[in-house]
């Protein structure tokens, strides 16, 4: 019989999780691993940082099985740093990607959350991402970017820019749906939590009166002019994240799910799975 080509390879979701190094990419994982547990959903982890040292929660694919940072700073011939030998080290997995191809062929999956490494070059200048993406695109992926920013860093106006404007290159750079995370919510105190608020879909102009106080006239044309780009993509609005709290991570996992249109395409199911489970015995 005829097939159609969305009926030759069965779709597959995944969501590319990113941010600066300590932004939470990790506590993020683990949290939604944890969430779906709970909603009886299954979801794998992919750890794609060759640098990674451990993680709280199970890991389907690992890239440290296929290259350690480590091993390339130890290589003698090389000579390479962290911040080089990371690049080396995706520059490699970029050449083996038939590895990642088959680790994700092994099981019957079809939701991923890929933890990346945090550094940020890799995301606005270094093409590695970019071809990851289209690799995973080509293997029936649906892909939505999760860049997470430390909320303690935004509660500073000039810092809230700067964490905008790089999820917003990283955005423009993979050219996929893209949710961008205020992370560590439950760590703040009542009074940044209403300061935070306001930044919710990034007010420029409430943000420049901030940081004209302490700046000079030259460094805040210099933010104005920030600002104004971020005003005119219109592409950046952040969704707070409260690891403690199951409606805002269910209300965020809802989101991304949509951006995806994960579940689109599922069988209408009861709402409560003890009813399933009388039915079929």
């Amino acid at each position: 019989s005829l097939q159609f080509p969305w009926q030759i390879s069965k779709m597959r979701y995944a969501q590319l999780v990113m941010g600066p190094a300590g932004s939470g990419k990790s506590t993020y994982c683990s949290t939604i691993v944890r969430h779906c547990e709970t909603i009886r959903r299954q979801v794998r982890v992919i750890n794609l940082d060759p640098a990674a040292e451990h993680f709280n929660y199970p890991v389907a694919i690992d890239v440290r099985e296929l290259i350690h940072l480590d091993d390339v700073m130890e290589d003698d011939e090389l000579k390479l740093g962290p911040n080089g030998g990371l690049v080396f080290c995706m520059e490699y997995l970029m050449s083996h990607l038939d590895w990642l191809q088959d680790e994700l062929d092994e099981g019957e999956d079809d939701y991923f959350l890929i933890d990346c490494p945090g550094q940020i070059e890799l995301f606005t200048h270094i093409p590695v991402m970019n071809q990851i993406v289209d690799a995973l695109q080509r293997w029936n992926f649906r892909l939505c970017g999760v860049f997470l920013i430390d909320s303690q860093f935004l509660i500073d106006g000039a810092k809230l820019l700067s964490g905008v404007l790089t999820a917003m290159s990283a955005m423009i750079q993979l050219e996929i749906p893209h949710v961008n995370v205020m992370s560590k919510m439950d760590l703040l105190t009542a009074q940044q939590k209403r300061k935070l608020e306001s930044y919710l879909d990034v007010d420029t102009d409430t943000l420049l009166e901030e940081v004209r106080v302490d700046m000079t006239s030259k460094y805040f044309s210099l933010n104005r002019a920030l600002a104004s780009l971020i005003n005119d993509y219109s592409l950046v609005r952040l969704v707070p994240l409260n690891a403690k709290d199951e409606d805002s991570i269910g209300s965020l996992l809802y989101e991304i799910d949509r951006a995806i249109q994960y579940g689109e395409d599922f069988e209408p199911r009861t709402q409560f799975p003890e009813a399933e489970d009388v039915e079929e015995s």
